[in-house]
């Protein structure tokens, strides 16, 4: 085997890695996302989270881009109440080319990337889902710790149309802003 064919075989992995961050063409994916305006703080709502964040309290996701196409993320919560410990996470999204900036791959650790699909985000860039075609995790945010009620029921019926198991959802408690040390 040739020096270019090793070199194939080891990063082939990678490349398929990379090719299932791509949603199938039938998942919902954002036409076109302002990167700009979709930077800065998002307050996590509701979500089918991660084992890691199932007890979270204050979520918030921060997105900074760094240079064209990175995004730095900041994602802060409590553990378990409201006085619990602060935990903090910084992945790094990268804007996956061809998406319109809708599809991104998040890495947490030097080779896990997971997939983050911005499904929906409204025209004033106030409330967000974002999704994984596996099904398995979502998001529901806004820039505020509080949406009211119709808006949280349109964004949950948004999730159950895009395949979601709903009553898997646990709305993130959150603290109003002047009750916050983070603010």
């Amino acid at each position: 085997m040739t020096a270019v064919h090793k070199i194939a075989v080891l990063l082939a992995p990678l490349w398929l890695a990379a090719c299932s961050l791509m949603p199938p063409a039938d998942f919902p994916v954002e036409d076109n996302v302002d990167i700009d305006r979709y930077m800065g703080k998002w307050y996590v709502i509701a979500h089918i989270p991660p084992s890691a964040t199932e007890n979270a309290y204050n979520s918030i996701e921060r997105y900074e881009q760094t240079e064209p196409g990175t995004i730095e993320t900041t994602f802060t919560y409590r553990e378990g109440g409201f006085d619990g410990e602060q935990q903090t996470m910084h992945p790094v999204g990268s804007v996956l080319e061809g998406t319109n900036n809708a599809v991104w791959a998040m890495r947490f650790y030097w080779v896990l990337r997971m997939q983050y699909v911005i499904s929906y985000v409204d025209d004033d860039y106030q409330t967000t889902i974002v999704a994984r075609d596996k099904r398995d995790y979502v998001w529901i945010m806004a820039r505020t710790p509080q949406i009211d009620e119709a808006t949280y029921d349109s964004l949950v019926k948004k999730v159950a149309d895009y395949g979601y198991d709903t009553a898997k959802l646990r709305k993130v408690p959150q603290q109003p802003l002047d009750a916050r040390d983070d603010g």
